[in-house]
């Protein structure tokens, strides 16, 4: 056996450190933000961002009221379609391994303007989904820590978790890495924990339950309820791709961010199935659930389930849950942000690109994703529910627009070059995961909740999406943004 000379493994490091460098500097971008991330802190912020924990705590009364039991086969419906779009943002990822991730990506597959828009779309998608994440953590930490779930406390504490995650985002990407794997543990023990113990010890319903509806969709069919049921599933896939948005912190990103983002949706897969089925086998009546009689299953199972204390460890690990997936998000929208600032093409974009000495992070960028969403956070409750629904769609808008600028860069005569690539399957795979996002974009934008009569209320997430994007078109028309690709630009 022989042993490796001294100063082998920091010779190693120094040398993927020069490879990084160097490929960043093909990209046109010299190394600036930290790189300091391996494969399972790249992981980590991707999974608490998908957060399997958040997304079925959010919605499994809705998921179980619409669809009935048999709601649980919207998991691998939307995995499979996911798992396309997974495929996709892989290979891309792989060799434009950027800071933003989207834009970049669809910057170098079809032009600037188009990367811009889907940029746009996709910036105002997260701002959005910021709010949606940090909104209800009130529902939790107050019976947790002891206050009462008002109004008033549910936007402090909205704005109080905001301003916290920045601070930690603002801190530098080490310290990121240090909360996304607490989140990590958090949401293990929370989704996985969990759903055995009620799986092992508390389950009331036969395996078979899953089969049925339970009379979801007695009036209008159950097929449409099954779709709009979909809302599930959907909310919880995606997340993902912030495993490339970090991807200028990563060390060895184009072997590593496919890796992560595989992980990323296969453990959130896991963990999904594994709390979903536990908390369905746990529901005593769906019929009651399904008629509105029973309109909050998810505390019901838990607190029959888990008593008194039981219920307060899990309260605890779902706010941790909320709280680090609020945090993976913003960390994302800030690098999307920086990302668009560096190249010179959004008002500000000096300040916005400028980065701290001491954390090489932009404070502007970062304060941004701060701002906004604390401020939909004082909108009146019934507004603020509606704002979150175009983050359903407007994410979808954003990851279709990356698979389609890969079949149009196919269409052009790109050939991936990365670590990872999907080689002939490169066609098929698109075609079929914007397939599945397009359809997926019309279902939701029908179906998404909150239901109404009136045509604003029905319509609300097309014409959401529809007003960011006419918006963005506007802003294109009148500031003519163009790419700065001079360095004297980029060092700013």
């Amino acid at each position: 056996m022989s042993l490796a000379p001294s100063g082998t493994k920091g010779t190693q490091h120094d040398d993927q450190d020069a490879a990084d460098a160097a490929q960043l500097a093909s990209l046109g971008y010299t190394q600036k933000l930290t790189r300091a991330l391996g494969l399972w802190s790249n992981f980590a912020v991707g999974f608490t961002y998908l957060s399997p924990l958040v997304g079925v705590y959010s919605v499994f009364d809705y998921g179980l009221a619409t669809g009935g039991p048999s709601f649980f086969w919207t998991i691998p419906l939307v995995l499979v379609g996911q798992g396309l779009v997974l495929l996709a943002f892989a290979e891309v990822s792989s060799q434009y391994p950027l800071a933003g991730g989207i834009y970049q990506w669809a910057k170098r597959l079809v032009g600037p303007k188009y990367a811009w828009m889907s940029g746009w779309m996709y910036t105002w998608a997260l701002l959005v989904t910021i709010t949606s994440v940090a909104y209800p953590i009130t529902t939790y930490a107050g019976p947790l820590l002891g206050y009462a779930v008002t109004g008033t406390n549910r936007i402090i504490t909205t704005v109080v978790v905001i301003l916290l995650c920045a601070v930690v985002n603002l801190l530098g990407v080490r310290r990121l890495a240090f909360v996304a794997n607490i989140g990590v543990a958090a949401e293990v023990v929370g989704t996985v924990g969990i759903g055995l113990y009620l799986l092992l010890f508390h389950h009331k319903q036969s395996i078979t339950v899953i089969m049925h509806t339970s009379g979801a969709g007695a009036t209008g069919g159950y097929t449409g309820a099954f779709l709009a049921s979909c809302l599930f599933a959907v909310w919880i896939f995606y997340g993902f791709e912030a495993c490339g948005d970090i991807a200028e912190e990563v060390k060895d990103p184009s072997r590593k961010v496919p890796r992560a983002m595989g992980m990323t949706l296969g453990v959130g897969a896991v963990a999904t199935v594994i709390l979903t089925l536990g908390l369905v086998l746990a529901v005593p009546d769906f019929g009651a659930v399904v008629s509105g009689k029973a309109a909050t299953p998810l505390e019901d199972v838990l607190a029959a389930s888990l008593g008194s204390v039981g219920s307060k460890f899990a309260l605890a690990m779902i706010v941790i849950g909320f709280v680090s997936c609020t945090l993976a998000i913003q960390a994302a929208a800030t690098r999307l942000v920086y990302s668009y600032a560096r190249d010179g093409v959004i008002v500000g974009h000096r300040t916005l690109s400028r980065l701290h000495p001491t954390f090489h992070m932009p404070p502007a960028a970062t304060a941004v994703t701060a701002i906004i969403p604390a401020g939909l956070a004082f909108l009146p409750s019934a507004t603020v529910t509606r704002v979150i629904t175009f983050s359903v769609v407007g994410i979808y808008v954003g990851f279709q627009s990356v698979v389609l600028a890969s079949i149009i860069g196919r269409a052009k005569g790109w050939k991936p070059a990365g670590s990872f690539t999907l080689g002939r399957w490169g066609w098929p795979v698109n075609i079929a995961g914007l397939l599945y996002g397009v359809t997926a974009i019309v279902v939701l934008s029908i179906k998404t909740p909150p239901n109404g009569t009136t045509f604003f209320e029905r319509w609300l997430v097309p014409l959401s999406v529809g007003i960011v994007a006419a918006v963005g078109l506007l802003y294109l028309a009148v500031f003519r943004p163009k790419e700065h690709i001079a360095q004297e630009d980029r060092a700013n």
